[in-house]
C-alpha cells in the first residue's frame, strides 16, 4: 500500500524506465501505452473537435505523437507542432514520428490558431531550466487563449522534483505515469496540473523496491496501522496524559491546542497557566484540566511527573524568556514534543541553542515565516524541509497548502488534501493540539505529524465552507471513525 502513494523524482523516474526495459519492456512499447493512455483520458472527456498537439525533441515529444495518431484514428482533425526537426528524434520518439506520417508544423506562438483543444506534450518531466525564447512565446500565447490543455506528465514549464515554474500554462488535465511525482502536489505546480490522472504504462511495481522511494503523499495507507486505538481494558491514564503550556493575555490559541488534544484521543489533556490568566480558562474548558503555573520554574516543577506523556508549548505563548526557558525544559525531559509558533520564533537569534536541546521525539510545525526565521536553508519546499530536518534532527511539518512533513531520515510527505478554508485564525493551533493528542498516546512524532495533517485537511473539507478554528476539533472524531471503519474494513 505505501508504494501506491510513493513519489518518483525525475531520476528515480528514469530508473523505473530503465529496469522495465531490463525485465522485457521495450522503450517503444512503453511510449506506445504512455500516449495511448493519454488519448484515452482525452476521448473519455472531450468531444470531436479540432486538436493541436505540441511535441517537443524527447520522449515526451514521443509521447505527443503517439497521442495525435490515435486521435486521428479516432477520427478527429489532429495538427502536430514539433519543437526542433523530426531527423534530430531519437529512438521510439523517432519510431512514432515515423508513423505519423502527416504534415508536422514548427513549434511557434501562431501554431495555437484555429485549435479547440491543445495537448501540451513538449517538456513533461524533461525540463530544468527555463524554456527557448519560441517555446515560452509559445506557451504565452497558450495562456492567453485560454483554450483547454492536457498536459503529458507535466504542464511543460513545470520543474518536475520541485514544481517550481517556468512559464507554465494552467491544464485542465494532467495525465502522468507509473507514480506521480513531487511537483504533482508541490506548489505553484500543483495548481497548474489541474486535474491529476495517473494511468499505467505497464512498469511493474516491483521495480519500487529496487527504487526505495523516500517520498509519499499523505495517505491513511502510511500510518493508519500506528494510530492509536482504544484496548477493551483502557482508562484515562493509559491513554496518555498531554500538557500545553498556556498563553497570556492571548489564551485562544492554547485552549483549542487543548480541545484538539483531547479530540484525538489523550486520555487527559492539562494546560498550564499563569494565575492570572485562571479564570478564562476555568470558564471555557470543561473536559480539559487547568493548572496554574506561576513561573517557568514551577512549570520545571510540573514537568517532574512522570506521567505527562506529550508536552507542547507556542500557541499564543508569547516571545520571551519564559518560552525559551519552558520550552528547554520539555526538551530536556526527553517526552514527546510539539513546539509552534512562539515556541519557534523565540529561538530565531541563535537556533542552534534550539537544534541542540533537541534529543527525544520532536515535531516543529513552522510556516514560512517562522521556517525562515531558523533555518538558512535554499532550494525547493521539498528540500528544504528535508534539509531542516537532517539540521534540526526534529520532524518539520512546513505548513501551507502543500504541507511537508520529513524526518530526519529523509523521508517526506506531502500533503494534498488541505482545502483553501483552513486559511483561517487559529487552524495551526488545531494541528498542533493534534499531533500532540496522538503522540501522547505513543504515536511516532513523523507518523503522528503526517497523520494530524491529513485529518485536519479532512475535517475541514467535512464541515466545508464558512470553517472557523473552533469548528475544527468537534468534527475529529468523525474523521477518525471513518478511519477506524476503513481500518476494519
Amino acid at each position: 500500500m505505501k508504494n501506491s502513494v510513493a513519489l518518483l523524482s525525475n531520476a528515480q523516474m528514469r530508473r523505473a524506465d530503465i529496469l522495465a526495459v531490463e525485465s522485457g519492456c521495450s522503450t517503444i512499447d512503453l511510449m506506445g501505452q504512455a500516449g495511448n493512455a493519454v488519448a484515452s483520458e482525452i476521448l473519455g472527456r472531450w468531444s470531436r473537435r479540432r486538436t493541436l498537439v505540441l511535441c517537443g525533441p524527447g520522449d515526451n515529444g514521443g509521447d505527443g505523437f503517439v497521442i495525435a495518431i490515435a486521435l486521428q484514428k479516432a477520427g478527429w482533425p489532429v495538427r502536430i507542432a514539433l519543437a526542433g526537426q523530426i531527423a534530430a528524434l531519437k529512438g521510439a520518439a523517432l519510431y512514432y514520428a515515423t508513423e505519423w506520417g502527416d504534415t508536422v508544423e514548427p513549434l511557434i506562438a501562431t501554431s495555437i490558431v484555429g485549435a479547440e483543444l491543445v495537448v501540451d506534450a513538449i517538456f513533461g518531466t524533461g525540463l530544468t531550466r527555463a524554456p527557448t525564447a519560441a517555446i515560452a512565446e509559445t506557451l504565452h500565447a497558450l495562456a492567453a487563449s485560454a483554450l483547454p490543455i492536457v498536459a503529458v506528465d507535466l504542464p511543460s514549464g513545470v520543474v518536475g522534483d520541485s514544481g517550481q515554474n517556468f512559464d507554465a500554462v494552467k491544464a485542465a488535465l494532467t495525465v502522468t505515469f507509473f507514480r506521480k511525482k513531487p511537483a504533482h502536489l508541490l506548489e505553484p505546480g500543483r495548481t497548474l496540473c489541474g486535474e491529476v490522472v495517473v494511468v499505467d504504462i505497464g512498469i511493474s511495481s516491483r521495480v519500487l523496491s529496487d527504487i526505495k522511494p523516500d517520498t509519499f503523499q499523505n495517505d491513511p495507507c502510511l500510518w493508519l496501522s500506528a494510530l492509536p486505538t482504544i484496548s477493551g481494558n483502557a482508562n484515562k491514564y493509559t491513554r496518555g496524559h498531554a500538557l500545553i503550556a498556556g498563553g497570556y493575555p492571548v489564551t485562544g490559541a492554547s485552549r483549542l491546542a487543548g480541545m484538539a488534544a483531547a479530540r484525538c484521543g489523550a486520555g487527559l489533556t492539562t494546560i498550564g497557566v499563569p494565575p492570572e490568566a485562571l479564570p478564562i480558562y476555568a470558564a471555557s474548558l470543561l473536559s480539559v484540566m487547568v493548572s496554574t503555573v506561576e513561573s517557568a520554574a514551577a512549570f520545571d516543577h510540573l514537568l517532574e511527573d512522570p506521567r505527562f506523556s506529550g508536552l507542547l508549548i507556542g500557541p499564543g505563548a508569547g516571545i520571551g524568556a519564559k518560552t525559551k526557558s519552558i520550552a528547554l525544559a520539555m526538551l530536556k525531559s526527553r517526552r514527546p514534543t510539539v513546539l509552534d509558533a512562539d515556541a519557534l520564533t523565540v529561538f530565531q537569534d541563535d537556533p542552534t541553542v534550539l537544534f541542540d536541546a533537541i534529543a527525544g521525539d520532536c515535531v516543529i510545525t513552522p510556516h514560512e515565516g517562522e521556517f525562515s526565521r531558523l533555518f538558512n536553508v535554499t532550494g525547493d519546499k521539498l528540500q528544504r524541509a528535508r534539509n531542516a530536518a537532517k539540521s534540526s534532527q526534529a520532524v518539520v511539518v512546513l505548513k501551507g497548502r502543500d504541507t511537508v512533513i520529513a524526518a530526519p531520515d529523509g523521508q517526506a510527505i506531502i500533503n494534498a488534501n488541505a482545502p483553501s478554508s483552513l486559511a483561517t485564525a487559529g487552524a495551526g493551533d488545531v494541528l498542533s493540539g493534534m499531533i500532540l493528542g496522538l503522540m501522547a498516546q505513543g504515536m511516532p512524532g513523523f507518523m503522528a505529524a503526517a497523520g494530524a495533517v491529513w485529518m485536519h485537511g479532512a475535517a475541514a473539507t467535512l464541515f466545508g465552507p464558512g470553517l472557523i478554528a473552533e469548528d475544527l476539533p468537534d468534527l475529529i472524531p468523525a474523521v477518525v471513525l471513518a478511519l477506524t471503519n476503513q481500518c476494519r474494513a
